[in-house]
Parts: structure tokens; sequence; C-alpha cells
């Protein structure tokens, strides 16, 4: 039974939301700096002052339960409102500063990095970027976890819960080996890539699905024909099969200063009118109360954009 006057307190809450994120007793205690005695005997007084289990727990594995993962959300909102409190407090709202986890997929942080922290640094100079680097499904699993503030990935990503901020918008570039007979080419309709082996990303890279969805608006698929000549786990090695003679790929504009002046590579374009590119923006959580910082931070990854190309 609940007990009417009970209140659960910060800790116990942080408790609770950890051991639900790790679905293990001695990860949330080093996450948490605590000892495992302490951080059950924390999850007991939350559950005893409920009146309800959260957690069921066994030797071999953790369970949040029904109850428990319907209070998730609202644990997650308490604490990110305690930080909000936290940082009003401070005289730090509405500014960006202090540590900020900040995701972003393999093809685009390589390339917008290096103007991004250098813009970063100049225009806020107390704040503390943290990059993590992984495909997009990782990253929004961590988003939802707590373990990132914000993640820049290509939109829409159709997951709900977000908040997403469109950015910028990038055309995709054809690179085939140098002597191509399409090297240079400034004019060349969608359906060119019906005469491609294109090379692809392994699954999982949003850059993938994007270069695959382009190829069903002409009918070719590659995923079940010839132009799965090879798929990788990054556009480095993608951009060597090409220069190797393998076949060609599509990459984003700000690739081109990276990854085109490889020997053995040339470029190609579209015509102006097809409609071949990708729009990147950021998410974070609906629950959070820094979207108006977050979103002056996306002001700056867009300028980042624009100094790369």
């Amino acid at each position: 039974m609940a007990n009417r006057g009970y209140r659960p307190t910060l800790a116990q809450l942080r408790t609770f939301v950890t051991i639900a994120e790790t679905k293990h007793f001695g990860t949330a205690a080093a996450k948490l700096a605590i000892s495992q005695p302490s951080l059950s005997q924390a999850l007991v007084a939350l559950e005893t002052g409920l009146g309800v289990q959260l957690i069921e727990r066994s030797t071999r594995r953790v369970i949040v339960t029904p109850i428990g993962e319907t209070l998730l959300p609202e644990a997650k909102a308490t604490l990110d409102a305690a930080d909000k409190f936290l940082s009003h407090a401070q005289g730090a709202e509405g500014s960006l500063a202090g540590p900020l986890t900040v995701g972003m997929i393999p093809t685009v942080a390589p390339y917008i990095l290096p103007q991004f922290l250098r813009l970063m640094s100049s225009d806020f100079g107390e704040l503390e970027p943290r990059i993590v680097e992984a495909q997009t499904e990782q990253l929004i699993s961590q988003l939802r976890d707590g373990h990132l503030d914000v993640i820049l990935i290509a939109l829409p990503s159709g997951k709900q819960g977000l908040i997403e901020v469109p950015l910028y918008t990038e055309k995709f570039v054809i690179a085939v080996p140098a002597d191509h007979p399409l090297a240079g080419r400034t004019d060349l309709p969608l359906s060119v890539l019906q005469d491609l082996n294109l090379l692809l990303l392994d699954d999982g890279h949003c850059l993938r699905d994007q270069v695959v969805d382009l190829c069903r608006m002409v009918a070719v698929h590659p995923t079940t024909t010839r132009s799965a000549v090879a798929q990788a786990s990054s556009l480095a090695t993608v951009m060597q099969c090409v220069a190797g003679g393998l076949g060609a790929t599509l990459i984003p504009e700000s690739a081109l200063e990276w990854e085109s002046h490889r020997p053995g590579i040339a470029t190609a374009t579209f015509a102006a009118d097809v409609q071949a590119h990708r729009t990147i923006g950021l998410a974070f959580r609906s629950s959070t109360h820094r979207a108006e910082e977050f979103k002056e931070f996306g002001k700056v990854v867009a300028k980042a954009f624009a100094a790369a190309i």
C-alpha cells in the first residue's frame, strides 16, 4: 500500500531510471558511482513508498514491470525538470554552457566537426561539447535513455516523442572512378543510377537507405541486383573501392572536400531540376526544457555546414 505522505527523492528516481535503462544493477551502480547495496536500498525505498514494484529482479535478468514502464517517462520528465531548475538557479537558462552530449551520424560528423568545433569555441566559449558518433537507431535509443542531450541525424526520423528541427539540405553527388565516362558531367538525370554499379554502406546507415530510396524511384533495387557490389561500414572505405574501380557511389556534398580528392576519384552531378538530396537536422526529447538552447545550437551546426561546402 502506498504511503500517502511519501515523496520520492531525486536520487531515488535517478536510481530507478538508471536501472531501467541499463537493465543491470552492477552497471547502474557504477554509472551512479554508488555501491550496489546503496542502489538496492534506494530502489526498495522508492517501491515501498509508492506501494508498487517497479523492477523485477532475478539472478539472471532485470525486468521493468508494466507499472514501471508507465512511470518511467514521468520519472525522466521529473529529472529533466530538476535539471532545468538547477540551470535557472545558476543563471544558465537560455544559454549554452557546461557539458552537452551530442550524437552525430557517421556521414555527418567527420565533415562538419572541424568547422563546428571552431564555431562553438568562438560563439559559446563556456560550452563543453561531447561528441558521440553512431548510427541513427543507436543515437535515438541513447537520446531516449538520457545518455545524449541532442542528436544530429537525417530527417524525418518518424519516431515518437522527439522534436525535430531541420537545419540544412544537402545535395547528393556521384563519385566515380577517374576514367569513368560520367566523370565531370553536371547534367545527369536520376535514371543514370540504372547504369551504375552502386557501392553501399552497411545496413543501419541512413545514407544507405537514402540511396536505396533514390534507386527505387527509377526502378533500381540495389539490395537485390548487381548494383550491390560491396558494402562497407564507412564512407571512406566505399570511396577507396570507387577509386579501385569497383563501382560508383553517392556522397553528400559536405563530404566532397574530404572524400573526393583521393587519387582515382572523379565526381558528377545531377541536373539542377533533379531532387536528389537529404535534410539534416536536430532531434531532442519532447520532454526537455532546453528546446530554445538546442535551436541556438542548431544555428551553429548550420553555419558549420555552410562553411564546409
